[in-house]
């Protein structure tokens, strides 16, 4: 082989190397949105900037009869098409948090995924996710919704969608309901979207603070690498939203464009006003550079739909500091 020969194949090589590890590192760097479907998504879904998300979770669709027939909203179609058509990943979102306090849907719940009934009821959701064109299921089921039946539904629902080539993940709080997901059971999910948020709330008007700071955010993520979920698993949740305190109390969170409508430079705090807690650009950059520099799978948002625009976007925010990651990775590898 002559010395230019060999210069070529190095050459080629090095190349090769570079766009295999921008590939692995794009992939690694999931941006998971989720969307609430109560919103109007003929219009919001002209608004998202697909280029900085992944995956798009729809919120929610839940069994609407003892026979687990799911309900579907027509407006998740718009939403659905739009995705594909800009290669993001879309996923329904069964569950919610307020799943969780309706009594009656959590009975219902509870009787599907029952041994009697679970082998049916997967069946109609991996049926359900097929035949409305999404690309996975994202289990939402928390707090008093896990139950001793929860492990054993998710490792059906896996065995019923992996031959499918659909996605399976889910949305997981260490302290509410962590503690009932058993260790096995997570070695079913494509990657878990850890709810790194809610440590405080109106819930509990007289224990005021942040709800989402970045210690709250480590020790979610150290508890489910400790039950053996990989790195590459853990999405961190960060919210585009917060809770008010003292005179700012309300039974309801803010969202993130009505604390800077009401609060101008609010994005680059966390607290305002008497007193408003919540994550601006600062900490949303902090976190998802701890992603980064931690190698987990990625950043969740709960949710799209509270953000702004243009140079205030906590998207963006996120957006910038894994596409600068990126980029300084790919230089480093030059040769």
């Amino acid at each position: 082989m002559t010395f230019n020969t060999l210069y070529a194949w190095r050459k080629a090589l090095a190349a090769l190397g570079v766009f295999m590890f921008s590939l692995i590192a794009h992939a690694e760097s999931r941006v998971v949105a989720y969307v609430p479907n109560w919103v109007d998504l003929n219009t919001f879904s002209e608004t998202i900037e697909y280029g900085k998300i992944t995956h798009i979770n729809i919120a929610f669709e839940n069994p609407k009869d003892e026979e687990g027939n799911l309900s579907f909203n027509n407006r998740n179609e718009v939403l659905i098409k739009k995705a594909k058509e800009n290669k993001v990943k879309v996923l329904i979102s069964i569950g919610g948090g307020a799943a969780s306090g309706n009594k009656a849907l959590l009975a219902r719940y509870f009787d599907l995924i029952s041994d009697a009934k679970r082998a049916a009821f997967t069946a109609k959701l991996a049926d359900y996710v097929e035949a409305h064109g999404f690309d996975g299921l994202d289990v939402d089921i928390e707090g008093p919704a896990i139950n001793h039946d929860y492990g054993a539904f998710i490792e059906n629902l896996a065995k019923v969608l992996k031959p499918k080539d659909k996605l399976r993940t889910c949305a997981l709080s260490k302290g509410y309901g962590g503690n009932k997901v058993k260790d096995e059971t997570l070695t079913h999910f494509d990657f878990v979207n850890i709810m790194a948020y809610d440590g405080a709330g109106a819930w509990n008007p007289n224990a005021p603070g942040q709800h989402s700071s970045m210690e709250f955010a480590k020790s979610n993520v150290k508890f489910w690498l400790d039950k053996g979920l990989p790195k590459s698993k853990a999405v961190l949740g960060v919210p585009f939203y917060g809770y008010g305190f003292g005179e700012a109390f309300r039974k309801s969170s803010y969202a993130y464009y009505d604390i800077l409508q009401k609060y101008p430079g609010a994005e680059k705090v966390d607290k305002i006003g008497s007193t408003i807690w919540y994550n601006g650009i600062p900490t949303i950059k902090a976190k998802t550079q701890y992603v980064v520099d931690e190698g987990l799978g990625g950043i969740m948002i709960w949710s799209l739909d509270n953000d702004v625009k243009r140079e205030n976007s906590l998207l963006s925010a996120i957006h910038e500091t894994l596409k600068a990651k990126k980029a300084a990775k790919v230089e480093a590898r030059k040769p």
